[in-house]
C-alpha cells in the first residue's frame, strides 16, 4: 500500500549520475521552495518505463510552469540510470534506490516482478513544499501508467 495522502513524505539520499558526476538527490533539498513529483518505476530499459520517462521529459516545462521538480526513481544502479537516460535523452533526475528502502519507506516495494526480485512498483506522488504527500497512486499493474492528469490537477491547486 502506498502512503496515503496526508503523510509526512519519508526523506530520502540517493545516488544520481550523469555528465557532470555522482550527486546526491534528497527530498528535503525541495522543502519550503518547491514541490516535488517523485516517480517510482520498476526497472530501466524496458518498454514502458521508457515510454513514461520520455513523456515525461517531453512535458517537462509543465511540471516546471507548476513549480515542481520531478525526480524519478529505481532499483537500478545510477551507472545503469544514466546509460538509459543517455540512450533515450532522458532528462529528469534519476536517482537509484539500489538498497530498496526509499521504495519500502513509500509502500511501493514489490516483492517479486516476474521473476527478476524486488523492484519499486510504478507509482507517483506529489509532496508540497512543506513535505506532506498531496497525491498518491500505485499503479495496479506495473504495465500501466499514472494518472499524470490527476498530478498536473494536484500540482496546479499547490500554486
Amino acid at each position: 500500500m502506498p502512503i496515503a495522502v496526508g503523510t509526512k513524505a519519508p526523506d530520502f539520499s540517493l545516488k544520481s549520475k550523469n555528465a557532470s558526476g555522482v550527486s546526491d538527490v534528497k527530498l528535503s533539498a525541495n522543502l519550503g521552495q518547491k514541490n516535488t513529483v517523485i516517480l517510482f518505476f520498476p526497472l530501466a530499459f524496458t518498454g514502458v518505463c521508457t515510454t513514461e520517462m520520455c513523456d515525461i521529459t517531453a512535458g517537462l516545462s509543465a511540471y516546471a510552469g507548476l513549480n515542481a521538480e520531478v525526480i524519478a526513481i529505481s532499483v537500478d544502479s545510477p551507472f545503469a540510470q544514466e546509460a538509459w537516460a543517455n540512450q533515450h535523452k532522458i532528462g529528469i533526475t534519476i536517482a537509484s534506490d539500489l538498497n530498496k528502502k526509499t521504495a519500502a519507506d513509500y509502500g511501493v516495494l514489490l516483492a517479486d516482478l516476474a521473476g527478476f526480485g524486488a523492484t519499486s512498483a510504478r507509482a507517483a506522488f506529489v509532496v508540497d513544499k512543506n513535505g506532506i504527500v498531496q497525491y498518491s497512486e500505485q499503479t495496479p499493474t506495473p504495465k500501466e501508467l499514472p494518472n499524470f492528469a490527476a498530478v498536473k490537477e494536484v500540482l496546479a491547486k499547490l500554486q
